[in-house]
């Protein structure tokens, strides 16, 4: 949120910039136009680079995101199985041969 005012305040500034430039200006007006032009461009270099580099952080913190989920998921998966197998062998210990109460267990 605060990258996209920080980018309307650029675009923003820029603007002004080029406004308050063009009326000032102590040039020609080919001159003034060539300088706003390659001011321009600048801009639209900086905004590319700005977003190429967005789109790679953004890539990274899906990422990171996906691995974490996938760790957390084996762990659940590591704990549900362990309930499992405790319950069992619960259930072992608390039944004799064929379902039958075990008195020793209970």
């Amino acid at each position: 949120m605060d990258d996209n005012k920080g980018l309307s305040y650029f675009l923003l500034g820029l603007g002004i910039g080029v406004a308050v430039g063009i009326v000032f200006a102590p040039m020609s007006g080919e001159e003034t136009r060539a300088r706003v032009r390659s001011r321009a461009l600048e801009g639209g270099d900086y905004l590319r680079r700005r977003s190429e580099d967005l789109r790679e952080s953004a890539s990274e913190l899906v990422d990171r995101g996906k691995t974490a989920v996938g760790r957390q998921r084996e762990q659940l998966n590591a704990a549900v199985e362990a309930g499992r197998q405790a319950y069992r062998e619960t259930v072992a210990e608390t039944t004799g041969p064929q379902g039958a109460p075990n008195p020793e267990g209970v």
